[in-house]
């Protein structure tokens, strides 16, 4: 089974909905779900959120964190997923976003193919949990583009169980964050 296929039937089996927060991938983490039969069932809203005034106006993404950790950065990945979350007209249980850069000249910072991912789910109390990650693919724009949409995709279920299955150790990362 594919990943996008695999998603699906794990949001679905759960009644679960998804949102999609996307800047350097441009929709395509929500087209991958959207190509699996049954996916209506699961796929709420994405947002391609490519400029920074993108991030703030639709997703809430602070200015003061792009200014200080860049638009490639896991504070921005985990702000633009929060923030799916938080919209009055989201349904979604679950979002995932992507933030990074596809191509460049090497040696440029962030490095080329340098994606960060947020994944945040809303409890039943209505809190929002979140984890971020940041890795590096190799390949062109494309291939980078294509390969962080299924990487997104293909740890929604790991982050699921990590973080709305213990959420003691949710706590003690937020305290770490909070230091």
């Amino acid at each position: 089974m594919d990943i996008p296929t695999q998603v699906v039937s794990f949001l679905s089996s759960r009644a679960l909905k998804l949102a999609t927060a996307e800047s350097c991938t441009a929709g395509f983490i929500a087209s991958l779900i959207s190509s699996v039969p049954g996916s209506g069932a699961c796929l709420d809203v994405g947002f391609i959120t490519y400029s920074p005034s993108g991030k703030a106006g639709f997703l809430g993404v602070q200015e003061k964190t792009m200014n200080r950790y860049g638009l490639t950065s896991e504070e921005v990945a985990r702000e633009m997923s929060e923030g799916a979350l938080r919209l009055e007209e989201c349904c979604a249980d679950v979002s995932v976003s992507n933030t990074g850069v596809a191509d460049g000249n090497a040696g440029s910072v962030p490095a080329p193919g340098t994606q960060c991912f947020g994944w945040s789910f809303k409890l039943r109390s209505g809190e929002i949990v979140s984890a971020t990650e940041t890795k590096v693919f190799d390949g062109d724009r494309n291939e980078v583009r294509h390969a962080a949409a299924q990487y997104a995709l293909s740890r929604i279920e790991h982050q699921f169980y990590h973080l709305v299955h213990a959420p003691e150790q949710h706590a003690d990362r937020t305290e770490q964050d909070q230091r």
